[in-house]
């Protein structure tokens, strides 16, 4: 039977790097994206990435078992992304301009089933480029909720402690973040909305 998050984390720090591996592998990926999709640029989600596990190295003794993982870790990535989005907005006048991120975005890059149809690919990577807009221009608190709904695998109320707010707050930055993404799509057919979603990585329901 597979070891649990906090095991590992305690037996890495004690000293067994495997379990670091380990934990790395199973994290690794919907952090990154939680990260990417939250700063909207891929260099700061680079080095933010690569902060992130640098703190949870330097710190690893500190860990107190009785903690979630999960929840460890993406409260120390949040910090760390308000904290950057912080420092970029002081400094506005140097941040790129966002034409640069009008390219193609490879968080977002979904590969379609063979079966498909080009035409059926053509309407996902619009509907999919329309998801993008829609989540980059959600405010920042509803971003980062819905971001850590959808890749950190955390409960509400995790969620709204990792973004040190209440429960009903969390659970209304997400509703509306929702709500938005859906607007979005609701223009398309049901399907296509719904397949669409499931491609990015979201519940069509």
């Amino acid at each position: 039977m597979a070891e649990n998050d906090s095991e590992l984390m305690v037996r890495y720090a004690s000293g067994d790097s495997r379990a670091f591996a380990t934990l790395y592998a199973r994290h690794r990926a919907p952090l990154f994206r939680y990260i990417a999709r939250l700063v909207r640029d891929r260099e700061a989600a680079n080095d933010l990435f690569q902060d992130v596990w640098s703190r949870i190295i330097a710190h690893r003794e500190r860990y107190e078992p009785r903690a979630q993982f999960n929840t460890y870790l993406y409260r120390v990535a949040h910090n760390c992304c308000i904290d950057h989005l912080r420092r970029a907005t002081a400094r506005r006048s140097r941040v790129a301009d966002d034409a640069e991120m009008a390219g193609e975005d490879p968080v977002l890059l979904v590969s379609a089933p063979d079966e498909d149809s080009p035409d059926k690919r053509l309407e996902c990577t619009k509907l999919l480029a329309r998801y993008r807009v829609a989540l980059e221009s959600l405010p920042l608190e509803q971003r980062d909720v819905f971001l850590l709904a959808e890749q950190s695998g955390l409960s509400l109320e995790e969620i709204a402690y990792v973004t040190g707010v209440g429960v009903e707050t969390a659970k209304s930055r997400l509703r509306y973040a929702l709500a938005k993404l859906r607007k979005a799509l609701a223009a398309a057919p049901i399907e296509s909305s719904a397949a669409a979603l499931q491609l990015a990585g979201e519940p069509s329901s």
